[in-house]
């Protein structure tokens, strides 16, 4: 017989519904909870990969912040004692050779702090785009 809760009982609805449509209307909702329960799981993953990368961004930005503060400090330290070591000079030669020498430094020091700071871009892009790529090979497995 049919139960209180069934939607398809005489006393929700007055005739007889044949059996082939409350098969096709039971396999209609039951593959609709099916398809729910999967878009919820995968919903659920995307939010725990868009936390994960956010988390990583932001780590990778504080990195990068730190980085560049660092940098900062360093050329503000190296700028003031050339301008100190300017002011002892005593011959236009000796003010040439002072700021030759300073600034073939800071090429040297530039090109390395680029290089470091391109090498913790690709680290923090890498491992921010990193949960994206973990997700995706879940969902979308590749074909043997």
């Amino acid at each position: 017989m049919a139960s209180s809760n069934d939607p398809f009982s005489a006393s929700i609805i007055p005739f007889e519904v044949p059996e082939q449509v409350r098969a096709f209307a039971e396999k209609g909702v039951s593959q609709a909870r099916d398809n729910y329960a999967r878009f919820k799981d995968v919903a659920e993953s995307n939010n725990s990969t868009m936390e994960a990368v956010f988390s990583n961004a932001s780590r990778g930005f504080s990195e990068y912040s730190a980085k560049m503060m660092e940098i900062l400090k360093a050329n503000t330290s190296s700028s003031l004692d050339f301008a100190q070591e300017l002011v002892g000079v005593k011959t236009p030669s000796e003010a040439l050779e002072l700021w030759t020498t300073h600034a073939k430094k800071q090429f040297e020091t530039f090109s390395a702090w680029s290089k470091e700071l391109t090498e913790l871009s690709q680290k923090v892009a890498s491992e921010t785009v990193e949960p994206i790529k973990a997700n995706a090979n879940k969902l979308f497995k590749p074909a043997a």
